[in-house]
């Protein structure tokens, strides 16, 4: 018998423990002494959450082909009925698109992010209307002969079949293909090699498309009922069909992932981890997914690789408490190196706590006691900077101040005061170039600190309060999101500062005020605040655009937290059903490491 070493020209190689992993360890064996065992880098399929949609629906359309640029847009909303609205999936979350013109569910969905097409589906009643999207906005183009299910291709060479009828659409025209042999309800592919799965009312049977004739592919390994729509996507040679087995409604919840190779379907060991049906799924070939939504109506969402990393996804996570419960604090600092002080409370306080990551623990407290206050959000723990805020234990305005106080890592010193009194306002940068802006009484004031005084700096466009949501490394790279401007109206916007202008971001998905940013100006988080009811929802921004990320554990708003956009934590805030409280999470973004297995005989 030949040895390993006259295979592959090489022996196997021993290490006291696994070596430092990376991908060229792929494929690779060697004996690890100090378990005794034989370990290799293999990859692996796996599911694992993503950025949730901001609309939960079931049967819409999806785009894309890959992970990091699909598109989702109408769909089952329930009992409100169909939706009309487009999201956009940057790898993170889902951001907003444009709106499609007809409110619809199924269809024919196929194409790219930024070139997709939309045919026929249900509205009120069965439609042919046809809609392309241009990475912007829908319209409407020459209706389809007859309502479509499902569908391959592009924008401008586009399949879409519905039971056997099938047809070729050019991107302007309409014209008759070769009839299906088997009606089928699902499709992926290429005008000229596609792929359509699932017979109805259920089953395993696979249809291949040269172009010219339908032949039949592999079978899948389980059944699965056709009511699951086109839950197959990626090309011919390389598909991935996320599905459940084939029992009745309403127990289709049992999730399974077959990978298609061109020839045959083998079931994969990665599971969703949100049982639904009916939800949309997009893929560039069989070892990268995205599915999102479905019924029950849910905004999952959720992403597969086989991969040879083990890829954790962003997550919130629970941490040690604050020892007093506050809100309207200042905050600053990093994940395991936080810094808040002050707080509203019955009456205002003023100790400040430190951060490890782990616990907090007492620090010098402030000289004036004060809540409803901001900070340099990216100062640090050891060189911290606090401003403005109220003294008055009442809603009124008499207790608003200008005070700012400076922290060595050991006390607080009071030092040159603000330009302007002001509270519920937002504050960002450093202890030595931070940034002051609007707040109550509905300004638009700023103020620029230079590490010894404050002056003017160009007024926001509008006034505006509960403006805390701002955070950026300096007075000339700042970021403000959300607020309230009078009367009582929440806003959307994000503005940016680069220390002499104001211009408009990209604007949030939901208005908001009194919620919290952390980062800096080109890769932020916004978590909690107001919008209708205190809500956890947590959205991340890159320069251009918001997008979703995981929610918070608890619903709060006027709470403070600092970090960066892959590491943040909060702390405090007003939680439902009100008053103050001392939870701190921590978010982490998503990781990934290469993981080495043992191999055994079996």
């Amino acid at each position: 018998m030949a040895t390993y070493e006259e295979l592959y020209g090489k022996r196997v190689k021993e290490f006291d423990s696994d070596p430092t992993l990376e991908s060229s360890y792929e494929g690779q064996v060697w004996y690890d002494k100090s378990s005794g065992t034989l370990r290799s880098v293999v990859s692996f399929g796996a599911w694992r959450s993503g950025g949730n949609l901001t609309v939960p629906r079931s049967l819409g359309g999806i785009s894309g082909g890959t992970q990091t640029a699909s598109l989702a847009y109408a769909g089952y909303l329930g009992g409100p009925g169909n939706s009309n609205s487009t999201e956009e999936y940057n790898g993170t979350g889902w951001g907003s698109g444009g709106n499609v013109n007809t409110a619809r569910r199924g269809g024919a969905g196929l194409g790219i992010q930024t070139a997709a097409l939309l045919a026929g589906g249900y509205s009120t009643t069965p439609t042919t209307f046809v809609e392309e999207y241009n990475g912007s906005s829908w319209s409407e183009v020459t209706n389809t002969p007859a309502d479509m299910s499902a569908g391959a291709g592009t924008q401008t060479a586009a399949l879409t079949f519905n039971g056997t009828t099938a047809l070729y659409y050019d991107g302007t025209n309409w014209t008759s293909s070769t009839a299906l042999p088997t009606a089928m309800v699902g499709g992926t592919g290429l005008q000229t090699a596609a792929l359509a799965v699932i017979p109805p009312p259920s089953g395993t049977t696979t249809l291949e498309w040269d172009g010219s004739a339908w032949t039949t592919g592999g079978s899948y390994n389980t059944a699965r009922p056709s009511g699951l729509g086109g839950m197959t996507s990626g090309i011919q040679t390389s598909a991935i069909s996320a599905g459940t087995p084939s029992s009745p409604p309403p127990t289709r919840v049992g999730p399974i992932t077959e990978q298609y190779d061109g020839t045959s379907w083998a079931t994969s060991s990665g599971t969703q981890g949100t049982a639904r049906h009916t939800y949309m799924t997009s893929a560039a070939n069989n070892t990268a997914a995205l599915i999102a939504g479905g019924s029950p109506y849910t905004t999952a969402t959720e992403e597969f690789n086989q991969s040879i990393n083990t890829i954790t996804a962003a997550a919130w996570a629970s941490s040690g408490a604050l020892n007093t419960a506050r809100w309207g604090s200042a905050a600053m600092g990093t994940q395991t190196a936080g810094l808040l002080a002050g707080g509203a409370t019955s009456p205002k306080v003023n100790n400040s706590e430190e951060y490890d990551g782990t616990s907090w623990t007492e620090g010098d407290n402030l000289n004036t006691g004060r809540g409803l206050m901001a900070a340099g959000t990216n100062s640090t723990q050891t060189a911290g900077l606090a401003f403005g805020g109220t003294t008055s234990t009442g809603p009124d305005n008499s207790g608003i101040t200008n005070a700012t106080e400076e922290y060595n890592g050991s006390s607080w010193t009071s030092v040159n005061n603000m330009n302007y009194s002001s509270r519920n306002f937002g504050g960002a940068g450093t202890q030595t170039s931070a940034l002051a802006m609007g707040g109550i009484p509905v300004l638009a004031t700023t103020g620029e600190y230079d590490g010894t005084n404050w002056t003017a700096g160009t007024s926001l466009p509008s006034g505006r309060q509960d403006n805390q949501g701002a955070a950026g490394a300096s007075q000339t790279a700042v970021i403000l999101a959300g607020g309230e401007i009078p009367p009582g109206s929440r806003t959307d916007e994000t503005l940016e500062y680069d220390g002499t202008n104001w211009t408009t971001g990209g604007t949030l998905p939901t208005a908001v005020y009194s919620n919290t940013v952390s980062g800096i100006q080109t890769a932020a988080l916004s978590f909690g605040g107001y919008v209708g009811s205190r809500t956890t929802e947590t959205v991340g921004y890159d320069g251009t655009s918001w997008s979703t990320r995981p929610s918070m554990a608890s619903a709060r708003q006027y709470a403070k937290g600092a970090g960066t956009n892959v590491a943040t934590y909060v702390a405090g805030g007003i939680g439902p059903p009100g008053g103050a409280i001392a939870d701190t999470e921590e978010f982490t973004g998503e990781t990934e490491t290469v993981t080495a297995s043992t191999l055994t005989s079996s």
